[in-house]
């Protein structure tokens, strides 16, 4: 009887460690899950594999906001894309970034026999929404694209009224 109860213990300590480890990455990842859909200059795919399965759809775009006394610092991981490819909204305490993540096909063989049999990168338009931990001043904000970071840094302003600004990306 011992022998049972110590394996139930072991069961439920396992399963308390499960969920709790699925509850962090839920947590840690709800913002950076961003829903891919096909966009004008980027159709979905095409996909020749063994089991038939279709391309995502759905990608984490990770990141990181850094905040000081002076500024806001946000960092995305959009590898692949093109600093024209991005369309930057700051508004009040939120953050909006567009994109479209263009597909390029590999060419394939002359005999016409090239195929992809994994693909686990999504592609098309997304828009991911940021809120950020203080209000902003919209025309002080500046944004880069390098090495597949789009990096944002916006400055703190005192609470005052609500302004909505466009963000070239250099």
């Amino acid at each position: 009887m011992r022998i049972l109860e110590e394996l139930k213990q072991d069961v439920e300590e396992l399963w308390d460690s499960a969920t709790e480890g699925w509850r962090r990455l839920r947590h840690q990842a709800a913002g950076a899950l961003t829903r891919f859909r096909p966009g004008a200059k980027s159709p979905a795919p095409e996909v020749r594999n063994d089991f038939n399965l279709p391309p995502p759809g759905w990608a984490l775009l990770a990141g990181d906001v850094f905040e000081d006394s002076k500024k806001i610092v946000v960092r995305l991981e959009v590898p692949g894309m093109e600093k024209d490819d991005f369309a930057i909204e700051a508004r009040d305490d939120t953050l909006i970034v567009r994109g479209e993540k263009h597909f390029e096909s590999e060419s394939e063989s002359e005999a016409g026999d090239g195929r992809y049999r994994v693909l686990q990168c999504a592609y098309g338009s997304f828009s991911r929404t940021i809120p950020l931990p203080a209000r902003i001043l919209p025309d002080q904000a500046n944004a880069a694209y390098r090495n597949g970071v789009l990096k944002i840094e916006l400055t703190k302003a005192e609470p005052s009224t609500t302004r909505k600004v466009q963000i070239k990306v250099s």
